[in-house]
């Protein structure tokens, strides 16, 4: 009996180094078309998802009975894509089962196959082999007959997946509470349930040359600008890149400045808003596995505004939208106007309150700027900590960050006591933003104000300020511009896009959107003025 107490030195293994043998590791069989002899697609099949290598790759033989004559004949599928009970009574069933039943005369037997043997209601007949098998990493079921040179992709998909729940990150009390999930045709299906309209268009798309992301271009035929679609598409299908597999892979690729921290495509979770945007005349991009669906072309004010702008009644609408801006000035500038003002502009503040601030800081050993900064990087630490600890431990993190850690900072003379209302008054108004997306650009940007601030006072942040409106003038989103209706101005949209007005004063769509239908109306109404004079 061996001794486990004695010990054993430990068996020394060879060493292994990563190589490359150069060898083609693509199929040996080359086919482009189904052949009519089973036995060479089942071998192009076995080799192309490597089977038996494969686990999770189902090859089932078995025959079809049309009539007297027996036909030998094969389906793969993709166990756990494809629903199984749905093969064994679409596919296996009538095949199996039908032998005895009246079969119409002269008929070929691919017809026969589709018109009378399969009850799917989703069938492709296709010559080519590879698209066949393409096929079968989105859940259909590949069928190949003896005698045929055509294959038959059957719809059966039946994976699991998230149901329509929700939203998680744009909840409202008031108006619809359903979003998207990962399935691209239920996506597809929301919007649609709400846009009733025939000329709703889901243009199919393919992203990624070896992931082959399923997606969809949604706009409205007659209403969105056809070169607004004709750029999507442009961009959509000219991605030279392996695998896109959400729609913030895609958003990347596509926007028009990716190292400008504003983001140019607006990204949402709720179907109601997708719906007004195509109204408006957008164009949106559902990703296949992501809840979430871009929409542009996208302007500064689109991220300011929330669902729920939109279903409240104007006064309510239009004093949110008053705290929302008040909330990205304070947390733009606040803490670089407390820095200008204490280090360079102490004649604007009252004696008084001078005097405290001086006695609440004499024992800091930094100066406000470093104060400022330590405090804001300490506050940045604790809200990316809160996102990535679990539930519960977060709640706890926050107390023990904010509380415990702020209240030591202060009784050990480190920071004094207005720096951490500053700071906690810019971290609690970035919240009220409400894309997570544009709230970022802010949390960095902030920090280039607080450096104008540090080093020049108002100058400083007024340096700044115009940098940053240079660039923002001067960006794009899908060739609109971003401080679209304000810079270039639009007298009609201006007002409504800044703060808020009533539903029925708003009658026309966007003018800088350029929509098919407003050209239309506007183009009839000078020929009917013209016929009249």
């Amino acid at each position: 009996m061996k001794n486990i107490f004695l010990y054993s030195p430990p068996v020394k293994k060879a060493e292994f180094e990563l190589k490359s043998d150069g060898k083609n590791t693509e199929n040996k069989t080359d086919m482009e078309k189904v052949s009519r002899k089973i036995a060479e697609n089942k071998r192009y099949v076995e080799e192309t998802f490597s089977v038996p290598l494969n686990g999770d790759i189902v090859v089932r033989d078995f025959k079809i009975f049309v009539g007297s004559k027996s036909y030998n004949a094969f389906f793969v599928i993709c166990d756990g894509l494809a629903d199984g009970d749905s093969v064994n009574e679409c596919v296996l069933k009538p095949f199996m089962y039908l032998k005895n039943s009246v079969i119409p005369k002269g008929e070929t037997l691919d017809k026969i196959i589709t018109g009378a043997l399969l009850p799917q209601n989703q069938i492709s007949v296709m010559s080519k082999i590879k698209p066949i098998c393409d096929e079968v990493n989105f859940g259909l079921c590949a069928l190949f007959v003896d005698t045929l040179e055509v294959g038959f992709s059957i719809d059966l998909k039946g994976w699991e997946h998230r149901g329509v729940d929700v939203p998680q990150n744009e909840k409202v009390i008031l108006g619809p509470h359903e979003g998207f999930n990962e399935m691209l045709r239920t996506n597809t299906a929301l919007i649609r349930k709400t846009v009733k309209n025939s000329n709703l268009v889901m243009e199919s798309i393919s992203l990624g040359k070896k992931s082959q992301t399923g997606a969809s271009i949604a706009y409205i035929k007659g209403v969105t600008n056809k070169n607004l679609i004709d750029e999507v598409r442009f961009r959509c299908e000219n991605i030279n890149v392996d695998y896109i597999f959400t729609s913030h892979d895609l958003e990347q690729y596509i926007e028009d400045n990716s190292f400008v921290p504003a983001p140019q495509i607006f990204s949402t979770e709720r179907p109601d808003r997708v719906c007004k945007a195509l109204v408006q005349g957008r164009a949106a991009i559902v990703v296949s596995g992501s809840p979430n669906v871009l929409v542009v072309p996208a302007t500064f004010l689109d991220f300011t505004k929330t669902a729920e702008d939109e279903y409240l009644r104007y006064p309510f609408a239009v004093m949110l939208r008053l705290i929302r801006m008040l909330a990205i000035f304070l947390t733009l500038f606040a803490s670089a106007l407390f820095i200008a003002i204490t280090n360079y502009h102490q004649d604007l503040i009252l004696t008084n309150i001078l005097f405290s601030l001086e006695y609440a800081r004499h024992l800091v050993p930094f100066p406000s700027a470093v104060e400022i900064i330590m405090m804001e990087i300490s506050f940045e630490l604790i809200k990316e900590a809160g996102v990535r600890v679990p539930d519960p431990i977060g709640q706890t993190l926050g107390i023990v960050g904010g509380l415990i850690l702020g209240q030591a900072a202060v009784e050990a003379n480190i920071v004094s006591p207005i720096a951490i209302i500053i700071v906690s008054i810019t971290g609690l108004c970035s919240f009220i933003i409400p894309s997570y997306s544009f709230a970022f650009s802010f949390r960095l940007l902030r920090f280039a104000y607080i450096i104008g601030a540090a080093a020049g006072g108002f100058l400083g942040i007024l340096t700044v300020l115009f940098v940053n409106l240079a660039v923002l003038f001067s960006l794009k989103s899908f060739g609109v511009n971003y401080t679209s209706p304000i810079a270039p101005k639009n007298s009609k949209n201006a007002f409504a896009s800044l703060f808020a007005v009533p539903l029925w004063k708003k009658e026309r769509r966007p003018d800088y959107l350029k929509p098919e239908e407003e050209f239309k109306q506007a183009k009839i109404s000078r020929e009917w003025k013209y016929k009249k004079r």
